[in-house]
């Protein structure tokens, strides 16, 4: 399996964040560009630097018309346990909880183990993935990347 390539058109889903609210990658078309940020496992030392990052570049992200939604394996009330530990974030973390790692799998990016790569897919208002990136598991991806690649959509 393989993540979906620039190009291709992003699958749309429907996940819960930790505190019940639902979201879909639809709700943003015509609207927003959005960053799907798949992350292996909370409470891990990379995982617990990254999705604070977005939080705070978060001004970047909303400057550059762009949603952060970070999605995780784990369960909704472990994501709120997670989330606050960390002091809290301001983007959705949402649970591929179940059925488990649906996402990940349309996506292209669910390790056999069972937890998703540390990937990134930036998609456009138009809902075509326009960057597709599977990071090291024990490397936090550079936001300048992706607000970088922002400014080519402006």
């Amino acid at each position: 399996m393989s993540a979906l390539a620039p190009g291709t058109p992003a699958p749309d889903f429907k996940l819960k964040n930790f505190d019940g609210a639902e979201f879909a990658l639809s709700q943003f078309r015509g609207e927003k560009n959005v960053l799907l940020a798949f992350f292996p496992l909370a409470f891990t030392p990379v995982c617990s630097c990254q999705i604070p990052s977005y939080r705070d570049d978060l001004a970047k992200f909303e400057a550059a018309d762009c949603q952060v939604l970070a999605i995780g394996i784990g369960h909704g009330a472990a994501h709120k346990a997670w989330v606050d530990s960390m002091g809290g974030v301001n983007i959705p973390v949402l649970s591929d909880f179940y059925p488990h790692g649906e996402v990940a799998r349309k996506y292209g990016v669910l390790r056999e183990e069972g937890f998703p790569e540390r990937a990134l897919f930036l998609i456009d208002k138009q809902g075509t993935i326009r960057l597709s990136t599977v990071n090291e598991l024990r490397k936090q991806p550079d936001n300048q990347i992706i607000l970088e690649e922002l400014k080519k959509l402006a």
